[in-house]
C-alpha cells in the first residue's frame, strides 16, 4: 500500500454484476473453464456471494477462485465456500508483524494467518498463499514460510518481484527464484523440484515428507509465456491479453455502447490472435509504462 494512500475510482467506473456476468458467461461458453475473481480486494465488493453463486452456476465452469489478502476471508468464508468458491489464493508477504505494518499500512497479520488456517480446516487442498520476494526486504523469511509446509497442506508460492507502474522496482531488489531454492537448499539441503502440468505458472517443489509444497513464479527470470493460457479483465473492464502488456481494450464502454455478443467475442480472440509470443524481458518492461491489475472501487 502506498503511503499517500490509493484513489478511490468512481462507482461508475467500475464493471457492475451484471457486465461482470455478461463477460462470464460469454468466455465460458466459448472454452473458459476458470474465472479467479481478484483486484485490489475482492472482498470489499457488496454483494460478492450473490455473484459467485451466479457465477458458479455456468455450465462448464470447473474452478472458481479467489485472490485475497485475507483479512476480511474469516467472517466470509463460510458464504463463499457455500456459494462455490473451489480454492483462495491468500496474499501474505511476511510473517513479520513490524513489516506487515509497514506493507500494508494497518495491524492485522493474525488475522491472514488465522484466514489461511481456517481455510484449511474447511477443506481446500491446497490453500495457495502468495508471497511476492524482494531483496533486502523479505528473503530472510523464505525458510519460515517453507516451515509452514510441513503440517499445512498449501502451497507457498514464491513471486518474482516484477516491474509496475509505481512500485519503485528496480534491479538491487530482484531476486531471481533459482537463487531462492539456493536460500532454501541451505536449510534442507533435499529440497527437490515436484514437476507439474506444463501450463501451470508455478514451478513446483517439496521437502520430501512434507504435506504441503512450493511454488516459484519465475515471470522475471524465466518466463512461461508460451504455456500462458490467461486472459485478465480489470475492474473498470479493461482486457488485458499479457500482465505485462500496456495495451488495454475497453469492454465496459464497448458494452454500455451497446455491442453485442458476436461483436464482443471476435473482439476477445482478436486481441488473443495478437498476443506476444513472451513478455519484453524485465529491463524493458521496467522502463514501460504498465499499471498493475490493483484498481479500486469506491
Amino acid at each position: 500500500m502506498p503511503a499517500e494512500g490509493v484513489d478511490l475510482k468512481p462507482r461508475d467506473h467500475i464493471l457492475s454484476f451484471e457486465e461482470i456476468m455478461r463477460l462470464a458467461e460469454l468466455l465460458v461458453a466459448h472454452g473458459v473453464t476458470k474465472i479467479r475473481l481478484t483486484g485490489g480486494e475482492p472482498l470489499i465488493r457488496k454483494e460478492l456471494v450473490q455473484l459467485v453463486e451466479r457465477i458458479a452456476q455456468l455450465d462448464g465452469l470447473k474452478e472458481l477462485t479467489i485472490t485475497t489478502n485475507g483479512l476480511l476471508l474469516p467472517r466470509k468464508l463460510a458464504d463463499l465456500q457455500q456459494a462455490g468458491v473451489t480454492g483462495f489464493n491468500i496474499s501474505l508477504d511476511t510473517l513479520r508483524e513490524d513489516r506487515f505494518k509497514e506493507i500494508t499500512r494497518r495491524p492485522g497479520l493474525e488475522t491472514v494467518l488465522e484466514a489461511i488456517r481456517m481455510t484449511v480446516e474447511a477443506g481446500y487442498n491446497p490453500v495457495k498463499v502468495n508471497c511476492v520476494v524482494i531483496r533486502g526486504f523479505n528473503e530472510d523469511e523464505l525458510v519460515d514460510f517453507v516451515a509452514m509446509t510441513r503440517e499445512l497442506p498449501i502451497e507457498m508460492r514464491f513471486i518474482e518481484y516484477m516491474p509496475f507502474d509505481g512500485n519503485s522496482w528496480n534491479t538491487a531488489d530482484f531476486l531471481p527464484y533459482r537463487e531462492m531454492v539456493d536460500l532454501i537448499k541451505e536449510r534442507w539441503p533435499d529440497f527437490e523440484a515436484d514437476g507439474g502440468d506444463d501450463l501451470e505458472i508455478a514451478k513446483l517443489w517439496q521437502v520430501p515428507g512434507y504435506r504441503g509444497k512450493v511454488g516459484f513464479i519465475s515471470s522475471m527470470s524465466d518466463h512461461f509465456c508460451a504455456g500462458c493460457n490467461r486472459i485478465r479483465i480489470t475492474a473498470d473492464g479493461k482486457l488485458k491479453v499479457c500482465l505485462f502488456g500496456s495495451n488495454e481494450i475497453n469492454l465496459r464502454d464497448m458494452m454500455r455502447g451497446g455491442i453485442n455478443d458476436e461483436r464482443l467475442l471476435q473482439t476477445v480472440q482478436s486481441a488473443l490472435s495478437r498476443k506476444a509470443a513472451s513478455h519484453a524481458g524485465m529491463e524493458v518492461l521496467a522502463e514501460s509504462d504498465n499499471r498493475p491489475m490493483i484498481l479500486i472501487g469506491g
